[in-house]
Order: structure tokens, then sequence, then C-alpha cells
């Protein structure tokens, strides 16, 4: 068992939109919760492009507020927003600067990030521009916000681990066996979203348990996350 899986210390979370992480990943940030670990979420954007026929001033309050409802149902309280453009987020040095400064404030032993790869895995799949350009910024600004000398200013700080969560090039496995209820609970806060999405499979909450059946099934357990350690 890697030590990261029961006992990651500090937790940043870092994704581009509201949603991101409840396809999965907050089944992980559940268990840690529930052992005593602090969990940070960081979203680059608020989410306002993500639900067809609603304008984006309309959908930005209240995709954040599902955010911060659904975050709580795992026991995160601290959930932060960057701001940048939904859709149009541009990897760069504003971008990695502005990771770079919560990391340091944060102070987080384990980075929990989300899929970087230009696919899901499967073919014909191909993953969002705004996936890619936080994934690869984020896993810069953790090398940037361990050098003094990289945007001067703050204290720097050294992340321990980076796990990828929905990566095609999973490598390693957290049992979140217990978790399943709450994961699914979490995405299901996020009602406008979801109603949003119409007939689609990814619609309906249950959608989570499925999907942690099966990465549970290449793990030998009845519920998993699968990661990408990046890093050390």
């Amino acid at each position: 068992m890697n030590l990261w899986e029961n006992d990651p210390g500090e937790v940043l979370a870092i994704v581009a939109h509201p949603d991101d992480l409840e396809y999965g990943a907050a089944a992980a940030v559940a268990k840690w919760t529930a052992t005593g670990h602090r969990v940070t979420y960081l979203l680059v954007t608020r989410g306002e492009a993500g639900i067809d026929g609603m304008a984006p001033e309309q959908a930005a309050p209240l995709r954040v507020a599902e955010e911060v409802e659904s975050a709580a149902v795992v026991g995160v309280d601290d959930v932060r927003f960057l701001d940048h453009a939904d859709g149009v987020v541009e990897y760069g040095l504003a971008l990695r600067r502005d990771i770079a400064a919560v990391i340091r404030h944060v102070r987080p032993q384990t980075l929990l990030l989300f899929n970087h790869r230009e696919s899901w895995g499967f073919p014909g799949s191909r993953n969002s521009a705004d996936h890619r350009a936080v994934g690869e910024a984020a896993l810069d600004a953790a090398a940037d916000a361990g050098n003094r000398w990289i945007f001067p200013g703050e204290q720097p700080h050294a992340v321990r681990w980076m796990l990828v969560a929905g990566s095609p090039q999973a490598d390693h496995a957290i049992d979140v066996t217990g978790f399943e209820d709450l994961a699914v609970e979490s995405l299901r806060c996020h009602r406008a979203y979801l109603e949003g999405l119409g007939d689609h499979p990814m619609a309906d909450p249950e959608f989570v348990r499925a999907f942690l059946a099966q990465a549970g099934e290449r793990a030998g357990v009845r519920a998993a996350v699968g990661v990408e350690v990046v890093g050390s």
C-alpha cells in the first residue's frame, strides 16, 4: 500500500470546473477527510460555460453554490476559485503563477489533479482543452512553488505527491470501498449541471458508482479511484 493512500497529509485538489472532482475523485476525498486529513478545493473557473441554455452570468453563481454544497458532502469546507474564463483557459505563466500562489499558501503534501492527457483512453475520445491546460499548469506550478526564484515573494513549498485522477495512464488505485454513497451524493448536488446534460449517461449520479466499481475490479477491491502518480 502506498503511504499517500491512507496518509496523504494536507491535500490540495486542483481542477478546471465544478463537477470535475465529483466524477469519481470525490470518493478519495471523502476517505481522506473521514480520517482527519484536510482537503482544499481549487477551481480554476466557475464553470459558467458548462450549462447549455443558461447564460454564463446566471450559471456562474449557481455552479459555485453547487460546488460548495458538493464539497461539504465529502468533508471539504475550503473551496477557492481563480476566476479564469471557462472554456478558454490558457496554459501559461499567468495560470502557473496563480496556482503556485495557492500551493504556497495551503502548503499541501499531496496534489489531487484531473486528467491532463489528450484523451480518456478509449478510441475516439478527446479530453477538453480546459482539463489539459489546467492539468499541465498544475503539474508545472508544483515545481514553480518549490523554487524560491520563480514567482518570488512567498515562501517556497515543495509538494510531496501528485495524483492524477481520471488519467488513461493510471498506474495506482485508491481503495474507496465504503465511500461510494458519499461520492454519488456529492455529484447529485450539481443539480443544474446534471439537468443540463439531458439524457446523457453522465447525467445520472449513479454513473459514479459504476465508474468506481470498474476501477475497483481492476484493483481487486469493491470500489477504487484510479490515479496516475506523477513525479515523486
